[in-house]
């Protein structure tokens, strides 16, 4: 896990929310001033300046906006650098003001011009989330040296805790650095073992020798996770003392790989039943994705029309052999399709990759070789910025497989899977996924099972456009790709 012991950084969330503040402002004098010029000019004279005063107007939207974000909590520290909340927060406190000047303007019959608004919401709001998204890349960089976190004491079982600080150490983003664990209830032992070098302040189930580990590692949240060994009774107290303190109580109940959306809390007897909605992929999202792929897949194929003929006659003067190589893939439920793919490699490896198989670099059922011997001069170049992959379009348009999805395995490593991977196949494979945006080849063959069951899972239109901007990216990076 590394090392875990950074200097505390003393209101980090209050700068963030300033800078925030700052900037915020900029964008939105920017966009309104910008739209005030653009409509109606410098001139105090210009046709509709005298019925409506538009400057007065500009006055008072560019303060309303700027008043709306924070009372949607937009610049809340505990939403910053992951997850969507931010940028939700920011388009619905937006999209709320315009609303409500649009009411206005009827109820009261206020003639606005339509132009002015026209450009001022569209370009205040794109300028607020790239804004938004700068400011986070930079909260980004800053969080992986260890600084702008809040400091968190792990407090459960052994194991849980456990896994609770790996899983934080692999997302610094988020914003919570581990600074001590503490298991009530646990027997004695080297626990400490288990927490790679997380400092154990405790094992004693009672609130006193609680605080004072908090006290001692100086956290600003106790992050609860499975396995605590403590009355209700002791942890509603608890939050209390906390609340008192200033200290932050975060629930993290043994729940993972689960998206927000599924997650509906549901408060019962005073009791906050946590109540996870079954994966399904109804009629009308089917539907709706399966246009979006004919859709896209379309105008891709158009587009990329004259990448497509440069790329086949690359291959063909390259080595001899067919330009498009065929291999047979396992789809939804288990059936097989041809996939195809530019060839990268000699016409001859499949037949050679036996007396390779002692090489492999892969893990799991995957075969993977770095420097393979199989690959053509123009496959490496391929492979690297995935134009081999492109072909693949013509399978999404004729149904077997889709734009987003898990990666499309082989029959012989569907032979391998466990009970539990072959979830992977109750959804159309991908052109590309959230393995591919995420190392693609150096990913471990958990990680990958672990990225496509959580694609079954959690799969959502707006989620499979995101990954498609990041497939973009991670192509021009070329990052894992041979």
């Amino acid at each position: 896990m590394g090392a875990w012991k950074v200097g505390r950084d003393v209101g980090w969330g209050a700068r963030e929310s300033l800078r925030l503040k700052v900037v915020d402002a900029f964008v939105i004098v920017v966009a309104v001033g910008g739209a005030y010029i653009i409509r109606f000019g410098l001139d105090p004279a210009s046709p509709g300046y005298e019925e409506t005063p538009y400057g007065t107007l500009s006055v008072i939207l560019i303060l309303s906006w700027w008043l709306m974000l924070g009372a949607w909590h937009s610049r809340d520290s505990k939403i910053l650098g992951a997850g969507p909340e931010e940028f939700k927060r920011v388009a619905t406190a937006s999209l709320w003001l315009f609303g409500m000047v649009a009411i206005f303007s009827y109820v009261f019959k206020f003639d606005t011009a339509r132009g002015y608004v026209g450009i001022a919401l569209p370009a205040g709001l794109i300028g607020l989330l790239l804004a938004r998204w700068i400011l986070r890349r930079r909260l980004t960089a800053t969080r992986r040296q260890g600084y702008s976190m809040s400091r968190i004491m792990l407090l459960g079982g052994p194991g849980a805790v456990a896994h609770l600080a790996s899983s934080l150490h692999g997302a610094k983003h988020a914003g919570y650095l581990p600074v001590g664990t503490y298991t009530p209830g646990a027997p004695d032992g080297p626990v400490e073992e288990m927490f790679d070098g997380l400092p154990h302040m405790g094992h004693e189930p009672d609130m006193h020798s609680i605080l004072e580990a908090i006290e001692r590692c100086e956290a600003d949240a106790v992050a609860m996770s499975a396995g605590v060994q403590l009355h209700p009774k002791v942890i509603r107290h608890l939050g209390w003392e906390l609340a008192s303190r200033n200290v932050g109580l975060i629930m993290a109940p043994a729940l993972t790989d689960i998206a927000g959306p599924r997650i509906h809390t549901r408060p019962i007897a005073g009791l906050p039943l946590i109540h996870v909605s079954t994966p399904t992929l109804e009629a009308g999202q089917r539907l709706a994705k399966r246009l979006f792929d004919i859709t896209a897949a379309s105008t891709a194929i158009i587009l990329l029309a004259p990448v497509f003929a440069l790329v086949a006659l690359a291959v063909r003067l390259d080595s001899k052999g067919p330009v498009l190589f065929r291999q047979e893939r396992v789809g939804v439920g288990g059936s097989t399709f041809s996939m195809l793919k530019f060839r990268s490699m000699v016409t001859d490896a499949e037949e050679r990759l036996a007396e390779l198989s002692s090489l492999n670099e892969g893990s799991g059922v995957l075969f993977k070789m770095k420097n393979d011997p199989r690959i053509t001069r123009i496959g490496g170049t391929l492979r690297r910025f995935s134009l081999d992959e492109l072909p693949q379009l013509f399978n999404v348009l004729g149904g077997s497989m889709s734009l987003v999805g898990p990666r499309p395995p082989l029959p012989r490593e569907v032979e391998a899977y466990e009970q539990i991977v072959r979830r992977r196949l109750l959804v159309k494979p991908g052109v590309t996924g959230l393995w591919q945006v995420s190392g693609r080849s150096n990913l471990s063959w958990q990680d990958s099972v672990r990225l496509d069951l959580y694609y079954v899972e959690n799969w959502s239109l707006a989620g499979d456009l995101v990954i498609l901007l990041r497939t973009v990216r991670a192509v021009f990076q070329s990052t894992g790709a041979y």
